[in-house]
């Protein structure tokens, strides 16, 4: 979780775009909460400004510029997995980066290339991860 806050240039869990929740200690083990790509995205159908945009490998993506830090998004996603910026007031949302899997010191998360039904992939390209960061960067967070 700190590697996806560090991937944007901030310390601490605060910018997490994923979670890592406990069901019952070390014996029972961990959840992590992230974007699940769903199909039809409900965050993206409660947006009032049209901020939340579909990204055609899955998952969506968010103009915060657009945003007006109303909360629809984060109250209609089902799984929990649009996480809330205190300091910005505005959603923050997986982006298939990797950083968690790359940096995890445990070795427990992977991010996996999945099909999905137009044959395309979930797994952004390298060129399209940098596109997303500078676009973060600028306010729009994928």
């Amino acid at each position: 979780m700190f590697a996806c806050s560090r991937r944007t240039g901030n310390a601490g869990l605060e910018k997490s775009c994923i979670g890592v929740r406990s069901v019952g200690g070390m014996e029972r083990g961990f959840v992590v909460v992230v974007c699940r790509a769903c199909e039809d995205p409900p965050c993206a159908k409660v947006c009032p400004v049209d901020a939340i945009t579909v990204r055609e490998e899955g998952g969506v993506r968010i103009d915060l510029n657009k945003c007006i830090g109303c909360k629809n998004c984060q109250d209609a996603c089902p799984l929990g997995a649009i996480f809330w910026d205190k300091e910005s007031n505005k959603p923050l949302v997986c982006v298939y980066c990797g950083y968690c899997a790359q940096y995890c010191p445990h070795n427990v998360l992977a991010l996996e290339k999945t099909e999905v039904s137009t044959g395309s992939t979930k797994e952004a390209s390298k060129e399209e991860e940098k596109e997303e960061e500078k676009e973060a960067a600028k306010g729009v967070t994928a």
